[in-house]
């Protein structure tokens, strides 16, 4: 199975703990893609309003829902309806809403494609709260990130700030308040895939299982730890190690029957326009590199904008048809 969880707080604990914070991070994304981080510090009641706030936004209306539906925004944000989004082709049995960095849409007609997902964010009048306490939830889950690509820095060998300036100050957040709801046949609550940025830092809530990762050809149950994140790595991670870190594969099963599973992911990437910087890594690192995966069914670039451009079009195909018809290729 995966992993102890790793406690954040041995950076602080003088060097010989911070090398073996770096050491253990390192070897536990090597061979698993995933582990469970304590000691990030953010409080248990920041956490737990997180959770009420996003418990209150599924309660409401369908119609108030239905306002902030992802069908209206150009730039794949808002919510989506249980069965409205899509993994590798198959249904994923969630209701969601994606809140990301909000900056000004776009007006430049000649720049690259993937500067579309640029714009703002659709708030639910009926819960001015849900903003407040996302805006916030973004800023701290932005320093755990931050602090953890620079220790990835150090344990690949790379100076501190190797990875910095390709977040800048215009990193690409994302943040997803998801439900899934139980049923008796279980199934794809979402399907196995791997996230197309950098970092992960999922919130799961007490007691709720389904997440797995693929590891020696099966599949591992991610234990929940209490007030911990579960953090994985995504497709730039693998370009900027030669595959030495390989992006997470991973799938959430349904809960069972009369059960619901609400989970709140923070992604942390790059500026949209940014390429991810190559790490030379140790001769020792360097031989057990296994190169960039080469699925001809996902084709992955070192150009985040690029990589995220492509997975909101295959996740979300009404709004990609909507709004992006001269991306999307019709079928015969």
């Amino acid at each position: 199975m995966p992993p102890a969880p790793l406690d954040m707080t041995m950076l602080d604990r003088g060097p010989e703990a911070a090398a073996r914070f770096r050491d253990e991070m390192r070897a536990a994304m090597h061979e698993y893609g995933v582990l469970s981080l304590t000691g990030h510090g953010i409080p248990d009641e920041v956490t737990a309003r997180a959770f009420d706030e996003a418990r209150r936004f599924f309660a409401l209306p369908d119609e108030d829902k239905q306002r902030v539906e992802m069908l209206r925004s150009p730039h794949f944000r808002g919510y989506t309806r249980t069965g409205g989004e899509l993994t590798r082709g198959r249904v994923d049995w969630r209701e969601q809403i994606d809140l990301a960095a909000e900056r000004e849409a776009s007006t430049d007609p000649a720049a690259p494609d993937y500067m579309r997902l640029e714009g703002p964010n659709l708030w639910p009048e009926a819960q001015p709260d849900l903003r407040t306490v996302f805006t916030d939830w973004e800023r701290r889950c932005e320093v755990v990130a931050r602090r953890l690509m620079r220790s990835w820095a150090l344990s690949l060998g790379a100076p501190e700030d190797h990875f910095d300036a390709m977040f800048g100050d215009r990193p690409s957040t994302l943040i997803k308040l998801v439900r899934y709801p139980g049923r008796e046949e279980r199934g794809q609550g979402v399907g196995a895939h791997k996230d197309p940025g950098v970092l992960t830092l999922l919130m799961v809530e007490p007691g709720k299982g389904g997440l797995q990762v693929e590891h020696d050809g099966g599949w591992l149950d991610v234990p929940v730890v209490p007030g911990a994140f579960v953090v994985n790595i995504g497709e730039l991670l693998e370009v900027a190690t030669d595959g030495y870190l390989r992006a997470t594969v991973h799938r959430v099963v349904s809960p069972p029957e009369g059960e619901t599973r609400l989970s709140i992911p923070f992604f942390f990437n790059p500026a949209l326009d940014s390429t991810v910087p190559r790490v030379a890594l140790p001769p020792e690192l360097a031989a057990r590199a296994r190169g960039v995966d080469r699925d001809p069914d996902n084709v992955i670039s070192g150009t985040f904008g690029e990589n995220m451009l492509k997975a909101r079009l295959r996740a979300h195909p009404d709004v990609a048809a909507a709004h992006h018809a001269d991306l999307v290729t019709p079928r015969p």
